[in-house]
């Protein structure tokens, strides 16, 4: 009975505020100033990444990752609404993202948008509202930039094919490029691009302030029987890119106001394998290149690396099973590369020590050492749908 009437005792007392043994009230607590800071990150190196993710279940919410590849670490994020784009500066001194939203969620006036991100912050620093943009899946060729970061090229669909020239210095539209029968941009040097065309030719842009001047290549695949991946490798500063058809021939190509196509070559005659038929035979299964970002290219050594799978001729969206590292001058097959998870995507860094880069179907995002083809780390569900990467240097 004495401890129950202590214990209440003790109980109302600390509700009261007081205790027995306290000799006055509490002190008042200290209020603390609410400060707000941004971390800065380190200067963008060869080994830190973006990687774009679509979000496919829910694309309203697409984003773009920063990764620490060294570390396999996460370290930001920003967003790339409704089948955003992303490219970086070539020296790494901003990253685009190119993106649409609408003023009431999913309805209401539509913006696009070009928003500037400083690479060590990942603040905003100019947020360009574009005339319109192509509301396509995401591809690299979506949205480019020149040589030298001074021109950002945008891919347009309305009311026309078209591309948007982007002044990346006064953040203003240069030009609006009219291409008919054409899509997507492959830039070369410091003011041209090309675009595929409908017919297997290529529409080639030579930008010359508020002015263009278009010429255009001789057809040189035929999209009916054997088309090309829209995602094959471009080098930015001489124009030379590897087109990649769906049975796994590879067109060195040497864009400019004077297109140059050389001749095709197989990647399975450069493994040892009969090429693979075409849509004559749609039926015969062979190993074929196929996904979504399905090839890389490392600028230095020219080492092609590309996702194959064994398939029928029309599974040119298929995930790889496997990586093949290819020499393109000498087109030689140097590696098969076994992946431990189908991957839509491949990608690789620049630099002397290059990284590749795939990801499983669950968003599992892995780094390898693209010279050795040794698996080094696994990020587990980095995202929902990791479409591609973007690297210094590209």
């Amino acid at each position: 009975m004495r401890m129950s009437t202590v214990l209440l005792s003790t109980v109302a007392a600390v509700f009261a505020g007081v205790l027995p043994w306290s000799t006055g009230r509490a002190a008042e607590p200290v209020e603390q100033t609410e400060e707000s800071d941004i971390i800065r990150l380190p200067p963008v190196t060869a080994h830190r990444i973006l990687v774009q993710d679509t979000v496919g279940h829910h694309a309203k919410d697409g984003r773009v990752y920063v990764v620490d590849a060294d570390q396999g670490r996460l370290l930001g994020m920003v967003q790339a609404a409704y089948n955003g784009n992303v490219v970086q500066d070539p020296k790494g001194r901003a990253f685009y993202v190119a993106e649409t939203v609408w003023s009431r969620g999913n309805r209401g006036d539509r913006a696009d948008l070009l928003p500037a991100y400083d690479p060590q912050t990942l603040t905003i620093t100019n947020d360009e509202v574009l005339p319109s943009r192509a509301l396509v899946t995401p591809k690299k060729n979506d949205l480019q930039i020149s040589a030298d970061g001074g021109l950002a090229y945008v891919y347009n669909m309305v009311p026309t094919n078209s591309v948007y020239v982007v002044n990346t210095a006064s953040h203003s539209v240069q030009q609006n490029v009219d291409l008919p029968g054409c899509a997507l941009v492959y830039p070369w040097g410091n003011t041209g691009f090309s675009s595929i065309c409908a017919d297997g030719s290529l529409a080639n842009v030579v930008v010359n302030g508020a002015k263009a001047e278009v010429t255009h290549s001789k057809p040189f695949f035929d999209p009916e029987k054997d088309a090309v991946f829209e995602h094959s490798p471009t080098r930015r500063p001489d124009g030379k890119t590897w087109f990649i058809s769906y049975t796994g021939l590879v067109y060195p190509t040497v864009l400019g106001a004077n297109t140059t196509v050389g001749a095709a070559w197989s990647l399975q005659e450069s493994a040892g394998m009969k090429r693979a038929p075409a849509g004559e035979a749609p039926f015969a299964v062979a190993w074929r290149p196929g996904g979504w970002q399905l090839s890389a290219l490392h600028y230095a050594s020219g080492h092609l690396f590309v996702l194959m799978h064994q398939g029928t001729f029309w599974t040119h969206k298929q995930a790889g099973t496997e990586v093949w590292e290819l020499d393109v001058a000498t087109h030689k097959l140097l590696k098969r590369i076994r992946l431990p998870h189908p991957s839509s995507m491949v990608g690789v860094t620049q630099d002397a020590k290059p990284l590749m880069f795939t990801a499983g179907e669950n968003g599992d995002f892995f780094i390898w050492d693209a010279e050795s083809g040794k698996l080094l780390r696994t990020m587990k569900h980095l995202g929902d749908d990791l479409y591609f990467t973007v690297a210094l240097g590209e």
